[in-house]
């Protein structure tokens, strides 16, 4: 199925011919889909160089990191602009197409762009882009940043398991390793460990199901201040191991963060 098939679907009125596609990606300050999932998309859209969206509608589209793969942003109304001055931008007056609200971050469709044009009459191409996905919820959680970035509050880790997002669920089932729960409540932490099949991303999902993962300690702690308490947990990885690597060497790293961190003295670590 091409965009335009299902979009008309919910908007008949569209046609190509009244439409620009912006082909929003990284400008040299700012990544388009962090500000999107900041919820500052409309704005940020809205400054423009040059005056380019001169058509009723503007289809917005945003680079993920897959190659070819674009999440619909929306379908917005373009209402003219005016020169700022004092920005020395642009600025649109552009309102979200309620018609086709329910795909906004959700719809993920496949283009391959030729060039580095970003702002294309949707009549030429049109054609060429099509639906790829359609997911179950919008996308709210940014692709997976690397081991070494990752700090996750509870909500972002439920999301993440809920939506089963593709970039993070690969990364995390193909590790074993060591990681630590920060108590935003209290700054007392927890460190873990995860081994065999599903690596990291099995045992997460524990924590996204339950709150305490089955760890003693934090059921207790949850017993004693209620489950809503689990939304105070931050999740972070301090080092990865192969999957296959044997679980007495893990368990050995684990110790190993628990004696750097004092997490038996003065943390959630009984042993």
């Amino acid at each position: 199925m091409q965009l335009f098939d299902l979009l008309q679907v919910a908007n008949p009125c569209l046609v190509p011919e009244e439409c620009k596609l912006h082909l929003a990606t990284w400008n040299g300050k700012e990544n388009p889909l962090d500000v999107f999932l900041a919820g500052d998309f409309d704005e940020w859209q809205r400054w423009q160089t040059k005056r380019n969206f001169q058509r009723k509608y503007v289809i917005a589209l945003i680079s993920l990191p897959a190659q070819n793969q674009w999440l619909f942003a929306g379908l917005y109304t373009a209402h003219g602009s005016e020169w700022k001055s004092d920005h020395n931008l642009h600025y649109y007056k552009m309102a979200p197409d309620v018609s086709c609200e329910e795909f906004a971050g959700r719809l993920v469709v496949s283009f391959s762009r030729t060039g580095r044009q970003s702002y294309l009459n949707a009549e030429t191409w049109g054609a060429q882009i099509s639906v790829a996905e359609l997911k179950a919820e919008r996308l709210s959680i940014a692709e997976f940043p690397g081991y070494r970035s990752i700090n996750l509050s509870k909500g972002e880790l439920d999301a993440i398991v809920r939506q089963s997002i593709e970039s993070w669920r690969t990364a995390l089932s193909n590790v074993a390793g060591v990681y630590v729960i920060s108590d935003t409540a209290s700054g007392k932490l927890y460190v873990g460990s995860a081994t065999g099949e599903g690596g990291i991303w099995q045992r997460w999902s524990q924590y996204a199901s339950t709150g305490h993962g089955g760890n003693k300690e934090l059921r207790e702690l949850l017993r004693e201040t209620g489950a809503v308490s689990a939304e105070n947990f931050r999740f972070a990885v301090l080092e990865i191991a192969d999957i296959h690597s044997s679980e007495k060497d893990v368990l050995r790293r684990e110790s190993h963060w628990k004696d750097v961190l004092l997490t038996r003295e003065h943390g959630y670590n009984s042993n």
